[in-house]
């Protein structure tokens, strides 16, 4: 029988001392501490290693499972970890577009964009651990959750392809209103400091608002991206790998895409429609099952489709605006 957890103590200390050295690395040795502008070239760089090392990981899982387990187990999750990858880092890539817009709205200097950025991923390592063993647990105890979560996904995939088109209003945002009515908050940034001393009181740089909108979209898009991933796989050690792995690329990715996050308006309907998917997938799994490499290959086609469309597209707007 399939074991229902592949990870061993020594596995789950191994995983989250690799992520703390890689945190220690960036602040301590590349300057993670420091303010400064990412350049291209250095955002380039992170995505290449990132993704090298998620590779490497997603070998050495395999090597290891395969000599404990043998081939099909070993198989079966490596391509768990890829789908629970690719979906995680697919919607990751939408919380980007919100990051985006809290950037602007407050018109964050890009120097001090990183730092913030990293707290944000210190926050959603926390979060996701949590939430991840929350599910996992639930899931376990209640086996009907996983058809709640197939209908919640759907929902929300309906949801983001109505309203996929429309921008938030952070005016509106009752977070931010109710920060604005119970903190201090001073109108200009004082570096990358959350807080200052002024006029012998604490006051709130707007740097904290930022952080604190940040935290809230990373929670907001862990409540859809974890029901997602148990569509495909209930080990908490797939789903915390891969939810990490894709958590830790998307700053470098953020820096990398940022300027260009408009050409790709139409990945939200992308994501809307692998969330309706996954959700579909989830509420048949009685009467439907699906081989991993299928999921794999329907979520890997929706996105990649969605991503081109919005090239091609993108790419004739601006022929028209140039004749």
């Amino acid at each position: 029988m399939q074991p229902l957890n592949i990870g061993e103590l020594w596995m789950w200390v191994a995983f989250i001392v690799f992520v703390v050295a890689m945190l220690a690395v960036d602040l301590f040795v590349f300057g993670g501490r420091k303010a400064h502008r990412v350049s291209v070239r250095e955002a380039s760089c992170w995505v290449i290693a990132w993704c090298a090392l998620t590779l490497t990981f997603a070998g050495l899982l395999w090597w290891y499972l395969h000599g404990e387990f043998g081939p099909e187990i070993a198989r079966r999750k490596t391509l768990e970890f890829f789908t629970g990858y690719l979906i995680e880092q697919s919607l990751s890539i939408d919380n980007m577009f919100v990051f985006v817009m809290i950037f602007s709205y407050f018109a964050v200097p890009a120097e001090l964009q990183r730092r913030v950025l990293l707290y944000g991923v210190l926050g959603a390592i926390v979060m996701r651990g949590m939430m991840i063993l929350a599910g996992v647990w639930l899931v376990s105890q209640f086996a009907w959750l996983l058809y709640a979560f197939g209908v919640f996904l759907i929902i929300t995939g309906i949801k983001m392809l109505a309203f996929a088109h429309q921008r938030p209003d952070l005016d509106k945002n009752p977070l931010l209103r109710w920060m604005h009515g119970r903190l201090r908050v001073t109108d200009e940034f004082h570096g990358d400091h959350f807080f200052v001393m002024k006029e012998g009181r604490h006051w709130a740089t707007p740097m904290f608002l930022v952080l604190v909108l940040i935290e809230a979209s990373d929670l907001m898009f862990a409540v859809d991206s974890i029901p997602a991933i148990f569509a495909i796989t209930t080990d908490p050690f797939i789903v915390f790998t891969s939810n990490i792995f894709a958590i830790m690329g998307l700053r470098a990715l953020y820096f990398l895409l940022a300027d260009m996050a408009d050409r790709f308006h139409l990945l939200k309907y992308g994501l809307a429609i692998v969330l309706v998917f996954i959700g579909a997938k989830m509420t048949l799994i009685p009467w439907l099952h699906m081989p991993i490499e299928w999921s794999l290959a329907v979520v890997g086609g929706i996105i990649l489709t969605s991503v081109l469309l919005s090239l091609i597209l993108t790419r004739k707007e601006d022929q028209i605006r140039s004749l």
